[in-house]
């Protein structure tokens, strides 16, 4: 007998799954065509493949360990073979794809260091070992890369060629921003709690110090980034792919991310004097100076 948690797991699928076609044949109108099919369709096809067929030993051994990897593989893979199946060189669509390879690689190598250190991802725990739940984190995994590389594959995809010019120069310099404050972000909470001095405390320093989230900030403005790249060759539904970072930043802020960190620091720190204080004090978001 299927719980509610599970009818509301199956329900989510088939709502991700609607989702994801219209965006593939919405923005894949401007695509060029690979036997018939626009070729923006068949990337979107071929990212939820990836995590489908990641998803069966994952369930099968009760591990999420490679969730995280499977999703960066998946933004690197499904560049590569849009640019090989697209006839058209473009040098657009050469320097987006290094860029997400960059993001991508980076990103992910971290993140799976992270969860083999730690042992595990808490996030799992309780939909492991139900099915239809386990299921929906992989499928909207699926959802989740092709809203947010939905400008830069529309660019990989596109017939349309333009010289790079000032699009591509803000762009890239607004996700080297973007990138540099990712990554630093990460670099320094990792080196925090490699301090054993610092074990079970909350990290106050270095960008930590101006933003409490300053890697989620540093992810938001990449893909504004792209996007701003993006901008040149997007017609008619098209223009539909500057939802990516729109998503982006609703998802970090207002679902999965800022608000589970917030409440598990909450949860863990709150009440305390140096806690509260630096909550008061330091900017949830964007990167700012600390308040008296």
């Amino acid at each position: 007998m299927k719980t509610k948690e599970e009818k509301r797991a199956w329900a989510g699928i088939g709502a991700v799954v609607v989702i994801a076609v219209g965006l593939a044949f919405a923005i894949g109108s401007g695509s060029v065509l690979v036997a018939g099919i626009p070729l923006y369709a068949l990337a979107v096809v071929y990212i939820f493949v990836i995590q489908w067929l990641a998803f069966v030993p994952a369930y099968l051994f009760q591990t999420e360990k490679f969730y995280d990897l499977t999703g960066s593989f998946t933004y690197i893979s499904v560049v590569i073979l849009s640019l090989l199946l697209n006839p058209i060189i473009n040098p657009r669509s050469y320097l987006v794809m290094a860029l997400v390879m960059i993001w991508a690689g980076r990103l992910g190598i971290f993140l799976f260091r992270r969860v083999m250190k730690s042992g595990k991802d808490g996030r799992f725990d309780e939909i492991k070992p139900s099915f239809p739940r386990f299921l929906l984190a992989w499928t909207t995994q699926g959802l989740w890369v092709s809203f947010t590389i939905a400008a830069g594959l529309a660019v990989i995809t596109s017939p349309i060629q333009r010289p790079l010019g000032i699009f591509a120069l803000i762009g890239l310099a607004i996700w080297v921003i973007g990138f540099g404050i990712e990554a630093a972000a990460d670099w320094q909470k990792k080196q925090f709690r490699l301090n054993p001095d610092h074990k079970g405390k909350f990290i106050h320093t270095g960008l930590w110090s101006w933003s409490r989230h300053p890697n989620y900030f540093g992810e938001i403005t990449l893909w504004v980034g792209v996007a701003v790249i993006a901008v040149p060759i997007l017609q008619g539904w098209q223009w539909a792919a500057l939802i990516s970072p729109i998503f982006v930043t609703i998802l970090l802020t207002k679902i999965s991310g800022v608000p589970l960190l917030e409440k598990r620091a909450d949860e863990k720190w709150g009440g305390q004097e140096d806690y509260e204080a630096y909550k008061a004090r330091t900017s949830v978001l964007v990167p700012l100076p600390p308040k008296k």
